[in-house]
């Protein structure tokens, strides 16, 4: 069974140190996805947006990678079905879509 959260870590823009967050996720394909409920207020978003390196724990497994804020105008059909599975999985998904890309993927 899937984990409930992951854990990010992302460079503070302004800080420049690392700072970690448990979020929900959903898995799509060989990336991962989150919501961030304050959109591009949230603190981790603005991190991502600045400086795209990120690590994250997932299932007891560190994966490295980068993260993108995905834009709904241009990927509709991967906005469609990440909100369709975080509503499986948690009945919530509204918000702004952040896709975390593992330099390799997780098995």
């Amino acid at each position: 069974m899937e984990p409930q959260f992951l854990y990010l870590t992302t460079t503070g823009w302004k800080s420049g140190k690392a700072h970690e967050i448990e979020i929900w996720f959903v898995r799509y394909g060989a990336r991962y996805y989150l919501v961030s409920e304050m959109g591009e207020k949230a603190h981790w978003v603005q991190n991502i947006q600045r400086q795209p390196a990120i690590s994250f724990r997932v299932a007891g497994q560190l994966l490295k990678g980068s993260g993108r804020v995905v834009d709904p105008t241009v990927e509709p059909e991967l906005t469609k079905a990440v909100a369709a599975l975080m509503d499986a999985k948690y009945e919530w998904s509204a918000g702004l879509i952040v896709e975390l890309k593992p330099e390799t993927p997780h098995p």
